[in-house]
């Protein structure tokens, strides 16, 4: 059984790291090519891994290009994992490796289908959220479940501590999936579609803090758009004020070195934040 992994984030890197803990091995990896990354937020390199375990590396545009569907022909590939990659794979894609693509979306499927699904989770007020592989097809985060493995949202838990929780997510359900694909034994379940949900993207302008905002609302904003995201923000005369952290009160009070949001039930304290000079 070949396996080869598309992916150019850390969420990627860890699954492919977590494989090879559990003494897995990868027969091919594609990735996009280094000047392409420069300006891809959040892009990382895996040429180190690779080298280190002897991968072959193939660096590619775009999925659905001639290269990457050669390169699995050429490589033998069973099952490919697409992680960590925006473009859509098209048909020809999907059904290039005998065995299937898998894909991976961290909520817990099908509630969440769609895009900015840690921040949306934080933002819902939900107490739980997860990660789901998938066997891919032409639909978004339509395909029949692998695996899932649940992540428990704690109060104030922030963007970062959760992108934390849902990279370990990855990692553990990655591992279990891995042999039972290799073993053969893995079981597909078809997602329930009465039960699906949708979440929309999300802009850096979807963090614009409004006055007749709530202090709860407010404070799920804050925490569900701080790094590795662009940051909840006020504008204020000439200035932009982006917050990283801060704390929500019903009553007025002081906290040194704060930043005060007036919000329709209290205040917002903004404890870390940065300020840009608009033209």
């Amino acid at each position: 059984m070949k396996f080869a992994f598309v992916t150019c984030v850390q969420i990627g890197l860890s699954c492919m790291e977590a494989i090879y803990s559990v003494n897995g091995k990868l027969d091919l990896i594609m990735t996009i090519p280094d000047e392409k990354s420069k300006n891809k937020s959040g892009r990382i390199y895996i040429d180190d891994f690779a080298k280190k375990h002897d991968i072959p590396v193939v660096k590619i545009n775009h999925i659905n290009d001639k290269e990457a569907i050669e390169a699995l022909k050429f490589f033998d590939i069973d099952w490919l994992f697409l992680i960590g990659w925006s473009q859509i794979a098209t048909l020809n894609l999907i059904e290039t490796p005998k065995e299937g693509v898998i894909g991976a979306h961290p909520t817990l499927l099908p509630e969440g289908r769609g895009r900015a699904a840690i921040p949306w989770a934080i933002i819902k007020g939900n107490d739980k959220t997860g990660v789901t592989f998938f066997m891919m097809d032409e639909g978004v985060d339509t395909g029949m479940i692998l695996g899932q493995e649940i992540v428990h949202i704690d109060n104030g838990e922030t963007a970062t501590s959760l992108y934390q929780k849902v990279n370990q997510a990855h990692e553990i359900l990655i591992k279990k999936l891995y042999f039972n694909l290799k073993n053969r034994t893995v079981m597909g379940i078809v997602q329930d579609d009465s039960k699906a949900t949708y979440w929309e993207g999300r802009t850096p302008d979807d963090g614009k803090i409004a006055s007749n905002m709530s202090i709860e609302e407010a404070d799920r904003l804050v925490r569900a758009t701080t790094t590795p995201y662009p940051g909840a923000f006020i504008l204020n005369d000439k200035h932009k004020i982006i917050i990283w952290e801060g704390i929500a009160y019903k009553n007025k009070t002081f906290i040194s070195g704060s930043y005060e949001i007036i919000l329709n039930n209290g205040f917002f304290y903004a404890t870390k934040f940065d300020v840009i000079e608009l033209d």
